[in-house]
């Protein structure tokens, strides 16, 4: 009756979240940059109600809405940036709406929105039958890239939340049980001396030789890390034109591992390789960390609780329209991509989901003791409380993420099913933890098994500020 309430608010409300997410999906902000996006969600969150304190843990367009009182309080999480370059119409083919513009290439838009819609009909539920509880959204930015949650979790934005739940557009509906790579984000800057690069190379000394042989050095590094470890790089500054001496280069590293610890220990290595790359070439160097996260600590009993609710409420049904579209998008992803994608998810029987379009099931979850080497400042939120992040079918199987495909997609008909889909299915959980204390205290204590007294240090030193101003010098 209590959860009816609320998932017939999302059905009578469904047009009003899908043009929030839609508009959204055509804002297509860069991380940090989000105003209006944010704006939009935590002007819609007021005007039903829930207290809204913005610009919180150094973030212009990071905010957090309540609504409510007492205990247990329930985090929903909300992300809304987009990603570089990934500029799309909503046609199944590749056509930008801006070239070189940002776009939804993860679907954040949904994500936020689903957020948003689900937070306000628990609210109306517990309204309308007089029963106690917080219900809190995280307006969270730029998870593409600087780790907004971190930076909240470290201002101390969720040491009295119970539980959080989170939900990401992607190809299947899922709450797996894998855990996530801990992830610094680093810059290295090298300072030489400009020369004539013929006339007078000696009286040079070449900062790009020194990002090269750092290089070099990370390279045969991977020898001797564990296999779960993953480095990668690109240089963003490696000179002007080939006749001078670079006096500057910089490359920018992610350098990942499953636990804290373990990157912590590669991290300081890479460090070292610098420090030796700027010594053989008679250079100066900094180290500039952009950003952190940590490993995620996964929750059975929250991923099975959101899988019941999924198959409670029922998959989203398709049109012809819809199909058509989601035919013409599957012809634009060759087939082994796609297989190799659905092998690298683990699923048990992932083989079925070959030769179809889009999943149309909802497996039990699966990953336990797994690694997903993929990484998220979702992570952080979970070493303060039992979180989930799981996900629905906004996307036809095979779809690369950061993709165009994404992009068009996240803004069609096909993920707008997702988006109400999953808004009721968070909405639906929140009302089950609300109303069940033991199913939320077990969930609890499954946290605490799995840190087995491991205390969160967060990534991030504490005098590190958001880079708010990385764009301007793009």
């Amino acid at each position: 009756m209590i959860k009816d309430t609320a998932l017939m608010w999302i059905e009578e409300n469904k047009g009003r979240i899908i043009e929030i997410s839609d508009a959204i999906w055509r804002y297509a902000e860069l991380g940090l940059m989000e105003f209006k996006s944010s704006r939009l969600l935590a002007d819609e969150l007021e005007k039903h109600g829930f207290k809204v304190k913005r610009g919180v843990a150094g973030m212009p367009t990071a905010f957090v809405a309540s609504w409510g009182s007492g205990r247990p309080i329930i985090g929903i999480l909300g992300e809304y940036d987009a990603l570089p370059g990934l500029s799309q119409k909503n046609v199944p083919w590749r056509e930008p709406i801006e070239p070189g513009a940002p776009g939804h290439g993860c679907g954040h838009n949904i994500y936020g929105a689903s957020g948003m819609a689900a937070a306000i009909a628990v609210k109306v539920a517990l309204e309308r039958h007089g029963l106690k509880g917080t219900v809190r959204f995280y307006g969270c930015p730029a998870e593409e890239n600087f780790d907004g949650k971190v930076y909240m979790v470290r201002d101390g934005l969720f040491d009295d939340v119970d539980a959080v739940i989170g939900h990401h557009p992607g190809t299947m509906n899922a709450a797996t049980l894998k855990k996530s790579l801990a992830m610094y984000s680093v810059k290295f800057h090298f300072y030489g001396k400009s020369s004539h690069a013929s006339a007078s190379p000696e009286r040079g000394r070449s900062a790009l030789d020194a990002v090269e042989l750092m290089n070099v050095g990370v390279n045969y590094l991977r020898e001797h890390v564990s296999t779960d470890v993953r480095i990668h790089y690109v240089i963003e500054d490696g000179g002007r034109q080939p006749n001078v001496v670079p006096d500057y280069a910089r490359s920018w590293y992610y350098i990942r591992a499953p636990e804290r610890d373990e990157v912590d220990f590669v991290y300081d290595w890479v460090k070292d390789i610098a420090k030796g790359a700027a010594l053989m070439t008679r250079t100066k160097h900094k180290v500039e960390l952009i950003g952190g996260v940590s490993n995620l600590i996964p929750n059975r009993v929250l991923a099975e609780l959101v899988v019941k609710n999924m198959r409670e409420i029922g998959l989203p049904e398709y049109g012809e329209k819809d199909l058509k579209f989601a035919g013409q998008i599957a012809k634009t992803i060759p087939l082994e991509d796609k297989i190799s994608q659905l092998k690298s998810s683990g699923r048990p029987g992932w083989e079925k989901l070959v030769d179809k379009l889009i999943d149309d099931e909802i497996p039990d979850p699966w990953g336990e003791g797994e690694v997903s080497y993929a990484s998220t400042d979702v992570a952080d939120v979970s070493w303060r409380a039992p979180t989930v992040e799981f996900s629905t079918a906004a996307w036809v199987l095979g779809t690369p993420g950061h993709s165009w495909q994404s992009t068009a997609q996240s803004g069609s008909s096909l993920g707008h099913k997702s988006l109400i889909f999953a808004s009721k299915v968070i909405a639906a959980t929140v009302l089950d933890l609300i109303l069940n204390p033991e199913l939320l205290e077990e969930a609890k204590n499954e946290h605490r098994n799995r840190l087995k007294g491991k205390v969160y240090r967060c990534p991030l030193p504490p005098d590190l500020k958001p880079p708010l101003d990385t764009w301007s010098h793009k």
